[in-house]
């Protein structure tokens, strides 16, 4: 029988107003792949700052034991003692500092209080090496991808003689490519005899690497089932606690006239002017229409969104918007928002939210004037306002004063489109609105775009997820190096089809 390094029990959690685990088991057998899987706000982060020693030791109930004998951490150090890492979703590198600084950031490779940087370079490298990053160990942080990033965090965790090696969502801001790298690596490290437990919402990764996948539910662990047991269908059904046979609701589409029109849209690189990023696109959304931008990472699809809405990104711009026919000034965000435009944007955390202010203020923020009376915000009618959206799309949180950084990922994203909904858009551009969330939480944005695609509004979706494309779009343009390389009516598209039209893209670019 295989040695169980890891035990958890009955570990219950109690935030003010919520109890966020309530008598968690977990057991997790040395060499293992153990994933941890469940709906947004379930729990998983929080049981794995418990074992961390993030939430010390007194601020919850219940025993930890590895390697078969107790254990009492009071921070985050007295777990890494013990070989104990955890690698937040959130990656914790700071840009302006070198690669061997981070790896060694509060674990300085000293000798009487004295930095031997030369130690700390070779030992940077053969870390680097390890997880197969080429990069020089002086290269600064912020002039490497988030996948190499990543790899970084890694390394770091290493260089801490890492026994048990946490990963929240490690591949949730990655590349196909980098998320097959990353699992690729997992597999390695269990060959090498490392203990890994991995949070993720992507099933299929889950399938791939892990051993054995805990559900939890609610803060509760609903059951532990053995890799030949795993399917996606049993994880959903234990997820959400019902089956989602259809991922996708259903929808009956009343297209009318064109809403939104875009017109040989120019864009250059903001520091390098002469690199045209968007070269040349024509694209229209009609009324009630769910329209998808298909592509690859790099593609250009955020930044055509971005510099559509407001110009936040590129320079040189070029090129006309068009709302219900008419001419639209979009060129600052005031003057976006004015003329009937959103932007939903892909980074909730930095762009789209106050995280450290309550639902409230978030809610009202792009639409003041319509909680004010004479510039003076109105409290009680903005109360009215974010309670009233709070139910419409479904937050899950004890109030609207709850603080918006202690959501889940998923009820983040509907405090982001409940600020856009009261702006009241007649066309809203949506950049991978479910990143990051789970399966549970995507029905329900669905269902909003759903619901507001037939209230008139025209949908913009850009995504990485091709089956999500093609699951809730009634179109979809491909777009490839800057450019509109295909279009399609969503009922005749196909993973395929996208994947054709792109790389005859790049072929007619390299003609």
């Amino acid at each position: 029988m295989t040695e169980t390094i890891l035990e958890m029990r009955d570990i219950t959690k109690v935030f003010p107003g919520v109890k966020a685990l309530s008598n968690v088991n977990l057991d997790v057998r040395k060499g293992e792949i153990h994933a941890i899987v469940g709906e947004n706000g379930a729990g998983k982060s929080t049981l794995m700052k418990v074992l961390s020693g993030v939430y010390p030791f007194g601020s919850y109930t219940g025993d930890i034991y590895f390697d078969g004998k107790e254990c009492r951490f009071g921070g985050i150090h007295d777990s890494e003692r013990l070989g104990i890492v955890i690698i937040h979703q959130e990656l914790a590198l700071v840009p302006l500092l070198s690669i061997t600084e981070n790896i060694f950031l509060g674990n300085e490779q000293a000798h009487f209080g004295i930095i031997d940087w030369n130690k700390a370079r070779r030992r940077a490298s053969e870390l680097l090496r390890q997880v197969g990053l080429r990069e020089d160990p002086d290269t600064l942080i912020t002039n490497i991808g988030t996948g190499k990033q990543q790899l970084v965090e890694i390394a770091k965790a290493l260089s801490k003689d890492v026994r048990l090696l946490i990963l929240d969502e490690p591949t949730a801001s990655l590349s196909e490519k980098d998320s097959h790298a990353l699992l690729d690596l997992l597999l390695e490290f269990k060959r090498q005899g490392m203990t890994s437990i991995l949070i993720s919402h992507k099933l299929n990764e889950v399938k791939k690497v892990a051993d054995r996948v805990t559900v939890i539910r609610d803060g509760q662990t609903i059951e532990t089932m053995d890799k030949e047991d795993v399917t996606e269908d049993r994880i959903i059904t234990s997820m959400v606690g019902r089956s989602m046979e259809n991922r996708y609701p259903a929808r009956t589409p009343k297209i009318g006239e064109t809403i939104f029109e875009v017109k040989n849209w120019v864009v250059h690189h903001p520091l390098h002017p002469e690199r045209q990023v968007i070269k040349g696109i024509d694209l229209n959304v009609r009324k009630g229409e769910v329209v998808g931008i298909a592509g690859l990472m790099g593609a250009g699809r955020t930044e055509f969104a971005m510099s559509v809405f407001g110009r936040t990104y590129g320079t040189g711009i070029s090129g006309e918007v068009f709302l219900h026919g008419k001419p639209a000034d979009t060129s600052t965000v005031g003057k976006a928002v004015e003329s009937g435009l959103a932007y939903a944007t892909e980074d909730r955390k930095v762009y789209g939210l106050n995280l450290i202010d309550h639902i409230k203020h978030n809610v009202t923020i792009a639409n003041l004037p319509a909680v004010s009376r004479t510039g003076v915000i109105d409290d009680m009618g903005e109360l009215k306002v974010a309670n009233d959206y709070r139910k419409r799309t479904n937050i899950r949180s004890s109030s609207v004063y709850q603080i918006t950084g202690n959501l889940s990922g998923g009820n983040q994203q509907k405090v982001v489109l409940s600020k856009w909904l009261f702006a009241n858009p007649d066309v809203l551009i949506l950049d991978e609105p479910t990143r990051g969330i789970d399966v549970g939480a995507k029905y329900e944005i669905y269902t909003i775009i759903n619901k507001l695609a037939e209230e008139g509004k025209g949908i913009l979706v850009i995504s990485s997820e091709m089956p999500e494309l093609l699951g809730i779009c009634d179109r979809i343009y491909v777009l490839n190096e800057g450019r509109i390389v295909g279009e399609m009516a969503g009922h005749e598209a196909s993973q395929e089809k996208i994947m054709r039209a792109i790389v005859r893209g790049e072929e007619r670019a390299a003609s």
